[in-house]
């Protein structure tokens, strides 16, 4: 009898515990042979293993206390114990915290390494922290538009953030670490975010720090402070920074007079 070939599915549990995956991810995890985890609690962790008997989180390959390790490695080795299984001839379902491929690299390891051998391999989507924050905060990104970095990605290299639109900056908690084996930033390296940003934004600017909820019965945060107050400003892993716009909409009025359209129309 020969061996069914191995498929691999990443699909997200989105952020609030239970209520955010979609019915078709929650079916895959139902039915996968085996479930590789990446979530942020025990809570997360129960609920996934009550859908399925063999759940294994991939959270120990991270650097255990006291040790140094480069997140490439751990990264590696994640999707090393991930494609095992699919050779094996499993149904695997890596389920991953938010969305699986925002800000989740591994899902995209995983599934390009899985392609490349000959097996079948998706992703399916999930909330995003982006997702709840323009609900959470009560922004339509629609409105003027956004712009979104990651954090140390934005400081490291010759971004042009738009004034005029909202601007997302992720991973602030760890802003300008490069080593890739910390979790934390600093409040030296904030300040030099801050003199970066304030070339497209008073130090007056107010901006908003954002952590979505994990559970039911958490509140999200939205604490709204100063630009020039970012250093000394309490952050976490899942703290991401809003900038609201600090500049009105400009009419292009050279595309306007083409289109036979004034800015009197446009209101």
């Amino acid at each position: 009898m020969a061996i069914e070939k191995g498929t691999l599915v990443c699909v997200g549990t989105g952020l609030n515990l239970a209520g955010q995956i979609s019915v078709l991810s929650k079916s895959y995890i139902e039915h996968a042979d085996v479930v590789f985890s990446l979530v942020p609690d025990g809570f997360a962790q129960h609920w996934l293993e009550s859908l399925n008997d063999d759940v294994r989180s991939l959270q120990p390959y991270y650097a255990q206390q006291g040790e140094v390790k480069n997140r490439r490695e751990t990264y590696e080795q994640m999707v090393a114990a991930i494609l095992v299984q699919v050779r094996l001839g499993k149904k695997v379902v890596c389920a991953l915290y938010g969305h699986p491929g925002v800000f989740a690299c591994v899902s995209h390891f995983a599934i390009a390494q899985a392609r490349e051998e000959g097996y079948q391999a998706q992703m399916e989507p999930g909330i995003s922290a982006e997702a709840c924050l323009w609900a959470d905060v009560g922004i339509d990104p629609g409105a003027s538009g956004h712009q979104s970095f990651e954090a140390s990605q934005f400081m490291f290299y010759k971004h042009t953030p738009d004034p005029t639109t909202h601007l997302l900056l992720w991973q602030i908690g760890i802003a300008g670490e490069h080593t890739l084996t910390e979790f934390h930033t600093s409040s030296d390296r904030l300040q030099v975010l801050v003199e970066q940003l304030s070339e497209w934004y008073p130090l007056e600017h107010e901006i908003v720090l954002y952590e979505a909820p994990n559970l039911p019965t958490q509140s999200p945060r939205i604490e709204r402070i100063a630009l020039k107050q970012l250093p000394f400003a309490q952050l976490s892993a899942i703290t991401t920074l809003l900038i609201p716009p600090s500049r009105e909409l400009e009419f292009n009025h050279e595309i306007l007079a083409k289109l036979g359209i004034t800015a009197e129309e446009l209101g």
